[in-house]
């Protein structure tokens, strides 16, 4: 883990704070699985995988890991000396380059540059690199979804922040359907 060049002493301490929280429980958990979002979003799911929900056009949601990393528009997957593909490469390249990553377990996880992108080291020598090159913040999220509470960190204004949410995942099947009935106690 570490934060990269272009922060002051104090806010660098704060940053390495936020990711310490997130990332050291995601050191050593293996990659289960790798998917393609919308466009070119990635997502990189770590650890023991729960099933997709079903959401509400009828398809099933994707397999979602016990902690997650997402990167909305530009990324690059890194062997050890080249680069493999990424999000501008022919989509062709995608499926081979995400059944290498599969399997491989975190070694490290490190914040770069001066407005945050993220970098994850892997076991097998590869890289998962994040890199905006669209106005506005880096567009990644890194997700701990082992409580009851869903956490992550991602960029606001220039600076890394933690945002959480219910974990709607450990809702129990009859609760969740429950609440949505109108005139469902639960639904109150």
């Amino acid at each position: 883990m570490g934060l990269g060049a272009g922060f002051d002493l104090k806010l660098a301490a704060r940053q390495e704070t936020l990711l310490s929280k997130v990332a050291t429980p995601l050191i050593g958990l293996p990659v289960a699985h790798v998917w393609r979002s919308y466009g070119s979003a990635l997502f990189l799911e770590f650890g023991q995988l729960s099933p997709g929900r079903a959401r509400p056009d009828g398809f099933t949601g994707e397999a979602q890991g016990e902690m997650g990393l997402m990167i909305e528009r530009s990324w690059r997957i890194e062997r050890p000396r080249s680069i493999f593909c990424g999000s501008w490469s022919e989509e062709a390249r995608w499926p081979k380059a995400f059944k290498a990553l599969t399997g491989a377990k975190v070694r490290s996880v490190e914040i770069f540059g001066r407005l945050p992108e993220i970098a994850v080291a892997l076991s097998n020598g590869m890289h998962v690199a994040s890199f905006m090159t669209a106005g506005g913040q880096p567009d990644w999220a890194l997700f701990d979804r082992r409580g009851p509470e869903t956490s992550w960190l991602t960029v606001r204004n220039g600076l890394v922040v933690t945002e959480t949410a219910l974990n709607h995942r450990r809702v129990p099947r009859g609760a969740e359907v429950a609440a949505q009935r109108p005139g469902s106690r639960s639904g109150r």
